[in-house]
Order: structure tokens, then C-alpha cells, then sequence
């Protein structure tokens, strides 16, 4: 009777011995799963990490990115820029691009950024933005004598804007239905030329940025006039690459810097003649 009973005894702590060192083995790569998971979503945001910040832009888009008199790249946001790479030790380089090809050449690092008057309402998931820095809006323009006074003058009208515009976007979108009564919505490349085809009355609005709006105004004020109405409003921003938190962090930071020590009144006073006002900034 004793051996039975210490034949069971020692058959059970046997049994106890084995189920332990199988948990062992079992729970050793779910923790080593969890190590290598908790590593990965720690790993370390190296995209402010950088020497030349490149930049890609439009130039055709004044105050913000143009080709001065001079033949040179010049506009507000390439001078923001340019202070924000001297600030951090970089070196900056501006790469005129076609808007259409932005995304193309954002995601192959061919460019660091989208900043030029670049709208971040409605683009929030398909860029890592900075904070927002300037107020904008979506308004429309008309010819001084063309008698249209509000959006419901534009019946029947051809109204026209840039391709992949932040105004075509609201006007498919929220103002569709506005839009459905026009005569024709057409686009263009860029919006010097659209503001030649409604000086000339090949058109008979334009649907731009107010920063755009407020530009053509400064420089014909006889020449156009803004409709009352806004089609929408909304804020620049600096967009980069999915996933560049660390790199929009430092650029924000710059340029509130920037703000606090004066630089920014500054050149919003250098691009005051173009219709660019410092009351527009908002990033505080």
C-alpha cells in the first residue's frame, strides 16, 4: 500500500514538472512576439534627421511661390522656408514642380515638403502635416464690370480653376451643387494664365485661394472684384511624407520661433504689396 501510495505521489510531481516546463516553452515566444512588436512601434522617428531640406512648390502660385523679376524662385513660403533650414543647419534646396506629379514625388523623396499655399483641410490622412501657419479660403473672382455680385449670379456662367486645386476639390465636393449651375467648370494648370482667360472674357470667374485672390486684386485692383460669399474656409499648412512627425514637429517649432523673435511680421510686410497680411497667421 505504501509503494502505491509513492508511486502515485512521485507520478503526480512527474506529471506537475512536465506541465510546467511545456508552459515554459509555449509562453517564451508569445513574449518574445511582444518584444519585437513593443520595438517596432517604439522605433525611433528619423525624418527630421536631414541636410538639405527639399522643397517642392509651385511657380506660378503668387505671394507664396513665383519667379521674381530677377528670373529667381522668391515668395513667402520659400523665404519661411529657407529661414527654417538656415535655423536647423540645413541647406535648402526649391524644386518647381507639376502639381499633379506632388504625390508621386513626395512618397520617392525626390521632394522633403509641399509648401507653397498647400490647403491641409480635406488632406489630413494623405499627409503628416505641420501645424496650420496662415488662414486661407476658397473665393471667387469676377471682372469689376462683369454685373455678377453673388454665387447666384453664376447661373449659367464658366467658371474655371486649377487642376488638383483646393477650389475644385470644395466645389466637388461641399459646393457641389453650386457648381451644377454653372455652364462649364473648367481647369487649368496654373492661375495666371485662368486670370488672363477672364481679363480677356474667355471665362467669366475664377475659383482660387484668397491668398491668390487678394494677389491678382493688389496688382489690378480696376480689374477684378472678390464675391462676398467664401466657397469655403480653411488653413495652409506643410505637408510632409506619411509617417515625418518628427521632421513637421521641428518645422513648426521654427517657425514659431520665428513669430516670437519678429520675422514673420517681417515678411509678411515684404509680401504686404501682393495683398499678404500678418493678420491672416495663426500659428501662435
Amino acid at each position: 500500500m505504501k509503494n502505491n501510495r509513492l508511486f502515485t505521489l512521485v507520478a503526480a510531481i512527474a506529471t506537475f514538472v512536465l506541465a510546467f516546463a511545456l508552459a515554459a516553452c509555449g509562453g517564451s515566444p508569445q513574449a518574445s512576439d511582444t518584444d519585437t512588436g513593443s520595438a517596432d512601434a517604439t522605433a525611433e522617428d528619423t525624418s527630421a534627421d536631414i541636410t538639405t531640406l527639399i522643397v517642392g512648390f509651385d511657380q506660378s502660385y503668387p505671394p507664396y511661390g513665383f519667379v521674381g523679376d530677377d528670373g529667381e524662385f522668391t515668395g513667402f513660403d520659400l523665404d519661411l522656408a529657407a529661414e527654417v533650414a538656415e535655423r536647423n543647419g540645413w541647406e535648402v534646396q526649391y524644386e518647381p514642380i507639376d502639381w499633379d506629379a506632388k504625390d508621386t514625388l513626395l512618397d520617392s523623396g525626390a521632394i522633403t515638403c509641399i509648401w507653397n499655399g498647400f490647403t491641409m483641410e480635406g488632406r489630413e490622412d494623405d499627409y503628416t502635416f505641420s501645424e496650420p501657419y496662415m488662414l486661407n479660403g476658397q473665393v471667387i473672382v469676377v471682372k469689376a464690370d462683369s454685373g455678377i455680385e453673388s454665387f447666384d449670379d453664376l447661373a449659367g456662367k464658366t467658371v474655371i480653376t486649377q487642376v488638383d486645386s483646393a477650389a475644385l476639390d470644395v466645389l466637388e465636393g461641399d459646393q457641389a451643387s453650386l457648381a451644377a449651375t454653372f455652364a462649364s467648370l473648367d481647369q487649368i494648370g496654373e492661375y495666371n494664365t485662368a486670370f488672363m482667360q477672364l481679363e480677356s472674357g474667355a471665362v467669366d470667374a475664377v475659383a482660387c485661394d484668397l491668398s491668390i485672390a487678394e494677389y491678382q486684386m493688389s496688382a489690378k485692383p480696376d480689374a477684378y472684384v472678390q464675391l462676398p460669399e467664401m466657397l469655403s474656409e480653411e488653413h495652409y499648412a506643410v505637408g510632409f511624407k506619411q509617417g515625418s512627425e518628427a521632421l513637421a514637429e521641428q518645422v513648426t517649432e521654427t517657425l514659431r520661433e520665428m513669430d516670437e523673435d519678429g520675422t514673420i511680421a517681417e515678411l509678411c510686410d515684404k509680401y504686404a504689396e501682393y495683398g499678404l497680411s500678418y493678420e491672416n497667421w495663426v500659428l501662435e
